[in-house]
């Protein structure tokens, strides 16, 4: 368990809630008193609603796309710091715009966290999911009652009705009792790797008694300045069994992020892998072109240490990124520090300015400690960069419905072409679904219609196949 977690958890075991000299120490008590958190270890609860796809909007400034809820369950262990979710849900609307899972239909997903480790779970598989840790940490002690443990925890300080406290290099946060001493908002300030400083606020009303304990029947949450959650709660267990042991698989995984693979497809060009997210290196006469930086600082950093193994003489002077979905632009703000010009969709050139020039305070990265000036090329609908040699065309996916600003990279004299999400190939021997995906289709449509000739893809999810694959995918002749 990382430190400053445990640190927590063993306060919230170590230090009891009742008689203290610290300031705002009564506030705290009170509020403990009221909620019933001296004695409660443990919460699972069932609700419905709908929840959004945070980071996954189909325009940068549109809210997230939404979801409904079929089923949800969250369960809570504050004694060992553990967090788990469950839910079954479907898109709200019929045209699904934008990112998230899932795509089409309905999907379950079960998201965990105990301790410093967060996995998702799939069937009987867990995979580690630690680009998700710092938010679902948050998830864990913004509720009502781990909020209050957490305050406790990390020497809170008290101004009115308003407590304030920090977990350094993690969160911020700002809680605000109502006249009953109960939890009505939490305000939180968490590190993101594409925006820095992520805004974070969830809201608590209709709050009723459970086996003494006072639960809201209403959660409401924002983030990043648009709504993320909306519940209405069925069922409170208070200290129910909540046993969330960390998997083998998940504790000894070696870390997902620097697990940096690069296979050479054609000369000077290399399909740089190892994880969930690719990226493609490509190699100029006096520079380098990497194409995709995704997920976070740590997995660009390893991306582009890589890059500079295969060619050390060269430096990267441009970032193409497929588009401004969270997952894939994770790892800008590193290359930015690196140096590279940023190229991207002209729909999502003003959103990565910003987000580029913008704090990073709670964990500043390496963008904000070398405080350098980040440049962003826009593009709108074709961009050439060529050494006289090698052509590279970044070129537009017009009508895409998972995002407006989609990208894709071309190279004709080498008739490789990379994308992202708009098709990602499945496994060797899984036949494809039933009904095509339209974003698939859309990608056939837009290969057509510019006329590339393209032999094989090289998708910034899945594996290297011919066009082929593409065309069996949605079901059309080669």
């Amino acid at each position: 368990m990382h430190r400053i977690v445990a640190l927590i958890a063993a306060a919230l075991v170590l230090s009891p809630l009742g008689g203290s000299a610290q300031d705002g120490r009564v506030l705290l008590d009170e509020a403990a008193k009221a909620l019933g958190t001296t004695n409660l270890k443990s919460v699972e609860y069932t609700a419905n609603g709908v929840s959004f796809a945070v980071g996954q909007s189909v325009v940068p400034g549109a809210p997230w796309p939404q979801f409904n809820l079929k089923s949800y369950a969250r369960s809570v262990n504050y004694e060992t710091a553990s967090h788990r979710e469950e839910f079954v849900r479907s898109r709200a609307d019929s045209l699904p715009r934008g990112g998230g899972i899932p795509a089409m239909g309905e999907a379950r997903q079960i998201l965990v966290v105990s301790g410093d480790h967060a996995w998702n779970v799939a069937g009987s598989t867990a995979m580690p999911a630690p680009v998700g840790l710092i938010e679902r940490q948050v998830q864990l002690w913004t509720t009502p009652h781990g909020v209050i443990k957490a305050a406790v925890a990390n020497n809170a300080t008290v101004q009115g009705r308003t407590i304030a406290f920090a977990v350094p290099g993690r969160f911020r946060a700002k809680v605000l009792l109502d006249d009953k001493n109960l939890v009505e908002r939490v305000e939180a300030v968490f590190s993101n790797p594409v925006v820095g400083d992520m805004p974070f606020e969830v809201s608590y009303s209709d709050y009723r008694d459970v086996g003494g304990v006072k639960f809201p029947m209403r959660i409401r949450q924002t983030i990043g300045w648009f709504p993320a959650l909306d519940l209405t709660v069925a069922e409170v267990r208070p200290n129910a069994p909540v046993d969330l042991q960390v998997p083998d698989s998940v504790r000894q995984a070696t870390n997902p992020y620097a697990r940096v693979s690069s296979q050479l497809v054609t000369d000077g060009v290399w399909y740089v892998t190892g994880g969930t997210h690719h990226s493609v290196a490509v190699e100029m006469k006096d520079y380098m072109i990497v194409v995709e930086g995704p997920l976070n600082d740590e997995r660009a950093l390893a991306v582009i240490g890589e890059v500079k193994r295969l060619v050390p003489s060269k430096p990267i002077r441009y970032v193409v990124n497929s588009h401004h979905h969270f997952d894939h632009a994770g790892g800008i703000r590193a290359f930015a520090a690196e140096g590279a010009t940023v190229v991207t969709h002209d729909a999502n050139r003003r959103f990565f300015e910003w987000a580029l020039a913008a704090p990073a305070t709670v964990a500043p990265d390496r963008l904000a400690r070398e405080a350098r000036q980040a440049m962003v090329e826009g593009v709108r609908d074709k961009r050439v960069l060529t050494d006289g040699t090698r052509t590279v065309e970044i070129l537009h996916i017009a009508g895409n419905l998972h995002a407006d600003g989609l990208l894709m990279v071309y190279l004709p004299r080498e008739k490789l072409l990379s994308q992202a999400d708009a098709y990602s190939p499945l496994a060797l021997n899984v036949a494809p679904p039933a009904v095509a995906n339209p974003n698939t289709i859309n990608l056939a449509d837009n290969i057509a219609r510019l006329g590339l000739a393209v032999d094989r893809l090289l998708p910034l999810h899945g594996r290297i196949v011919p066009l082929s694959e593409l065309n069996k995918a949605i079901g059309r002749a080669n």
